[in-house]
């Protein structure tokens, strides 16, 4: 893909279109919630901090995409820990995922060579995967509410994702995800009740990186990833 198809993509109106979408349902939260705050003294303020945090932490993810894709040369490439920035990615969805019920699993079995990335580019990308799908999950009856955030070696790198038991994620529900993007306000329907737009945020800020937003496999679990070169074999190239 060339710089400007990618700048294309990041900035199109479908993506932001969606982003706003995804946002109303946060915003409404706050607002019924702020509301019953006024009506009672006692009323937990905690639910209205984690749709905040969840909706601003999105916004970010999309601005700092954007960033990416069309200014390049301020964003350089560094050795990143996977494990770091998946136990990065945990922290910062651990709030959510309580108030959703779902348990958040590390999984990193065995010891990597520090991957090549953009370390904050890689983490925003993983959080707004992980935060749509920790909101999916409890829709899908037959799922365990458990993500598990992991990384594997394949034939072609180092795999970073988020895995659930549902079969929900296999297949070709991306290709069918981002053909339906331009036509449906909820073109990830098999894994969102919502549109989605985490996962399309995660996706314009990998292709942003030369990386590719994938659907992947982990210990007989299902889930969405990238593949990231190590040191070492970006030297063998």
């Amino acid at each position: 893909m060339t710089g400007d198809e990618t700048k294309s993509t990041i900035l199109s109106q479908e993506l932001l279109l969606s982003l706003a979408e995804e946002l109303k349902l946060p915003l409404i939260q706050i607002a019924r919630r702020a509301e019953q705050a006024g009506l009672s003294s006692e009323a937990d303020l905690k639910p209205i901090q984690v749709s905040a945090d969840s909706a601003l932490r999105l916004i970010d993810s999309y601005a700092l995409g954007v960033r990416l894709a069309t200014q390049p040369e301020n964003f350089e490439l560094e050795p990143v820990s996977i494990s770091s920035v998946l136990y990065d990615v945990g922290q910062q969805l651990d709030a959510l995922a309580k108030s959703y019920g779902v348990a958040l699993e590390l999984n990193v079995a065995g010891r990597f060579a520090p991957v090549i990335a953009h370390r904050q580019g890689l983490q925003a990308a993983l959080t707004s995967l992980g935060a749509t799908l920790v909101e999916a999950l409890p829709a899908q009856e037959y799922s365990q509410l458990s993500l598990q955030l992991a990384t594997h070696r394949s034939r072609y790198g180092i795999v970073a994702g988020l895995y659930a038991d549902t079969r929900q994620l296999a297949g070709d529900v991306l290709k069918r995800g981002r053909h339906l993007q331009r036509r449906s306000r909820q073109p990830l329907v098999t894994i969102s009740h919502s549109n989605g737009a985490g996962v399309f945020v995660a996706d314009a800020i990998l292709k942003a990186m030369g990386l590719e937003l994938i659907t992947s496999r982990h210990q007989h679990l299902h889930g969405l990833g990238t593949v990231l070169k190590s040191n070492n074999q970006l030297q063998l190239v």
